[in-house]
């Protein structure tokens, strides 16, 4: 009796931690990067003289040329190792964020977002990917629930910077709190790179010499029924969930009358939400299981979207957007979970896949948003996502019933 726990190795090594650790940080940049724009959106709009439809192209541009890129992060990881991607990416982020700083135009300001968005695709899927290989399955969604620590706080410090600065010291220091930011998280993943490079690149060259190419291995994970369920789920809820997040700020600034700050301090509880969840989780994932998350999570946030969005009083979407948050992450860490095993053999490439339908998810959930909200109000627009969400949940669980069967008909051809 002396293998107990007391001997067991540990999940995670304390090498391994460390890392984590930065990618935390990193994945903090990239999600600050892609909400920070939220809350700025009418005051872009009415500092350019455009619509608000307009103005929400730094938004959904961002989101097309993210999810494109993973077109060659996901194979680009899997070559030339996951983490030093991320760090070259995160360096290269500090220099769109400046471009950002002194954008005189919507159209330069859209141009430096794009940027940011071509570094910032690779850092949340090739560090859940990174995860996927250095952590056993039934530590991973616990240890992708501490990773998106850094992905909730970036929602919470993008949606308040944003709403802040704009009021505040203006638009433009948000940017350049991104270029600093940006810039020293890079230099720190850069010498934990530099100390644990050589052994992973006899390993990468390695795997390079069997992986089946890039369209080949997309291919086996876009027909596959489990993976084509994950990718479709993924899709909707960019555009359901990330895609109408986009427009609470300004439905508070304008429905109730809400300074820009107060309207993103009130949507970046969503994050604290997400944050709140992230605390839970271990104790979360083991009672309810995946099922379960997704089911709950879905309910919860597609309540939590009625009420913010049909409200006439604003103290209700106060606790109503932290619920938000909550029930969100529940749904989507089972997510992330199921999209870093949908392709051991090369998981950079099925994880970029993931963000891919989600983030081009989000560009239309983002444009159909902002065109809806012309026709049945703000209010009416947040509500259907909220639903379509919860109606999201309740399918993908049942489709986690059938997960092992679905896996099972890929396996059988030989797709090893």
């Amino acid at each position: 009796m002396t293998t107990g726990p007391a001997t067991a190795p540990p999940a995670v090594s304390p090498a391994t931690h460390r890392a984590i650790l930065l990618l935390s940080f990193a994945t903090f940049s990239s999600m600050a990067a892609q909400r920070i724009c939220d809350a700025m959106l009418p005051e872009l709009s009415r500092a350019f003289a455009v619509s608000l439809a307009q103005a929400a192209q730094v938004v959904s541009v961002f989101a097309v040329v993210y999810g494109l890129s993973q077109l060659v992060y996901g194979p680009l990881g899997d070559r030339l190792g996951k983490f030093g991607v991320v760090t070259w990416a995160t360096l290269a982020c500090s220099v769109g964020s400046l471009v950002a700083v002194f954008a005189s135009s919507l159209n330069m300001l859209v141009a430096a977002r794009v940027m940011v968005a071509l570094g910032a695709a690779a850092i949340i899927p090739l560090s859940m990917a990174w995860i996927g290989d250095e952590v056993a399955y039934e530590h991973r969604q616990e240890t992708l629930a501490r990773v998106g620590l850094g992905t909730t706080l970036g929602i919470v410090g993008g949606q308040l910077f944003g709403g802040v600065m704009s009021d505040t010291l203006g638009w433009r220091w948000a940017f350049g709190l991104m270029t600093l930011l940006f810039g020293v998280v890079g230099g720190l993943l850069y010498i934990n790179w530099r100390g644990q490079r050589a052994v992973p690149a006899v390993v990468a060259r390695a795997q390079a010499l069997t992986r089946p190419g890039f369209l080949s291995q997309a291919l086996i994970i876009v027909t596959g029924p489990w993976s084509r369920i994950v990718l479709l789920v993924a899709f909707v809820e960019g555009a359901a969930g990330f895609g109408v997040l986009a427009i609470w700020a300004s439905h508070l600034n304008r429905a109730l009358s809400l300074s820009l700050s107060a309207a993103g301090a009130i949507v970046a509880l969503f994050g604290l939400g997400g944050l709140l969840y992230m605390t839970l989780a271990r104790h979360l994932i083991r009672r309810l299981g995946e099922r379960g998350l997704v089911l709950l999570g879905g309910i919860v946030l597609g309540l939590s979207a009625l009420v913010l969005g049909l409200s006439p009083l604003w103290w209700p979407t106060v606790p109503a957007s932290l619920v938000a948050g909550f029930g969100f992450f529940m749904f989507h860490n089972t997510m992330q979970a199921n999209a870093t095993q949908m392709a051991p053999s090369a998981r950079g490439t099925g994880v970029s896949l993931f963000a891919l339908a989600l983030f081009m998810g989000q560009s239309v959930g983002v444009l159909l948003a902002a065109s809806l909200v012309a026709h049945l109000g703000s209010g009416v627009v947040i509500a259907l996502g909220g639903a379509a969400m919860a109606a999201l949940g309740w399918l993908f669980a049942r489709a986690l019933g059938r997960r092992d069967t679905l896996v099972a008909q890929v396996q059988r051809p030989g797709s090893l």
